[in-house]
């Protein structure tokens, strides 16, 4: 009687890891970005994700932040009326959750982070309108905008290996 047997693959030339990063050489980049009006109190809105498809792993490398606030001067950090966070699959990703500041400014090189995703994965930059001072009304930015930058690859632990 045949038996199922797993195959324990080699590594391919595809598959060869970056010595500094661990990443496979043959990865791919995603760079999502966006730009829209700031949500109303109590509203959340994704300002931008990025889904990876099935079978393949990646880490989230960058992200920047944008207000039209911000845009006119750079002293505009703080962003009224509006809370920032970073979630993988829904969840909040700590310490990237109720940020009322921009962080990583658009437009600046932002400071790399290392966030893995898993299979299938999807993360999102999101944006929620908070309660906050009415004397600084007309200070909440009118425009925000989010951009998440990082790689992605097959892996095929996630394929079948199955003869």
């Amino acid at each position: 009687m045949p038996t199922t047997q797993r195959i324990h693959e080699q590594p391919s030339i595809g598959s060869v890891l970056c010595a500094s990063c661990g990443i496979p050489a043959d990865a791919e980049y995603f760079d999502e970005a966006n730009i829209e009006e700031a949500p109303e109190t109590g509203r959340t809105s994704i300002v931008v994700a990025f889904s990876l498809p099935a079978q393949y792993c990646g880490v989230l490398q960058y992200f920047s932040q944008y207000t039209d606030r911000f845009a006119q001067s750079c002293a505009n950090v703080d962003t009224p009326g509006l809370e920032w966070m970073i979630r993988l699959n829904g969840r909040p990703m700590y310490p990237y959750v109720n940020l009322r500041q921009v962080v990583n400014p658009w437009g600046y090189g932002s400071f790399p982070i290392a966030i893995r995703l898993e299979e299938n994965s999807t993360v999102e930059f999101a944006i929620r309108g908070v309660e906050f001072d009415g004397a600084i009304l007309n200070q909440k930015p009118a425009r925000v905008g989010g951009r998440l930058v990082g790689r992605y690859w097959y892996n095929p632990i996630y394929g079948d290996g199955e003869q």
